[in-house]
């Protein structure tokens, strides 16, 4: 309403200054007692100028912010989730499974950590479970396929440690479940490294 207010204003003062008005005499005269006359600005132009300016400004951050947001929820859109990347590993290459377990494995320990603090134990335990056995899988695909097998171990690693943190925070009733995924999180990287390195190499 400012900016319809002020536009309005504006423009009958942009006609008025249009319109001659008694013009302000120069203190300077030209030896013959003539005076000439001075277009003096209208103060409503200024206002007006600054107005449209904040006007544009206001409305460039705002299409700024929208092609983030809308950036955003395309890179949300395009994230596949976790049963879409379940239903890949069936059509995928052995090579390919190894980094979509993993995938998965990451994407449910994310879920496992925020259920555990909500206190939702039993979906908690659920996905945890899904941490465990497909981190296993991850280990297999890898081993047979002779391809990722650093990357997985190091993701593995990564998935251990964060594991190790959520134990010491929940309750000494609820470390249970997380100690024997520890293990079996361990146990993978064993087999990795084993394969990666074997006893007796040179």
């Amino acid at each position: 309403m400012l900016g319809v207010r002020v536009s309005k204003e504006c423009a009958a003062g942009s006609r008025r200054a249009l319109v001659p008005s008694p013009a302000k005499r120069s203190v300077h005269s030209h030896g013959h007692g003539s005076t000439t006359l001075q277009r003096v600005p209208h103060p409503c132009r200024a206002l007006c100028d600054r107005v449209g300016n904040l006007t544009f400004s206001r409305g460039f951050g705002g299409i700024l912010l929208l092609m983030l947001l809308a950036g955003t929820v395309a890179s949300a859109r395009t994230e596949p989730t976790v049963e879409e990347l379940k239903t890949r590993i069936s059509s995928a290459n052995v090579g390919d499974k190894a980094k979509i377990c993993v995938e998965i494995a990451e994407k449910q320990l994310t879920a496992t950590d925020q259920l555990y603090a909500a206190d939702d134990m039993e979906k908690a335990q659920a996905s945890l479970t899904d941490v465990v056995a497909f981190s296993e899988l991850a280990r297999d695909y890898s081993i047979q396929s002779h391809k990722h097998q650093k990357q997985t171990e190091i993701a593995i690693r990564a998935m251990t440690r964060k594991l190790n943190d959520l134990l010491h925070v929940v309750g000494r009733e609820d470390q249970g479940p997380l100690k024997e995924a520890i293990k079996h999180l361990e146990r993978v990287r064993d087999d990795l490294l084993l394969a990666m390195f074997p006893k007796g190499a040179k």
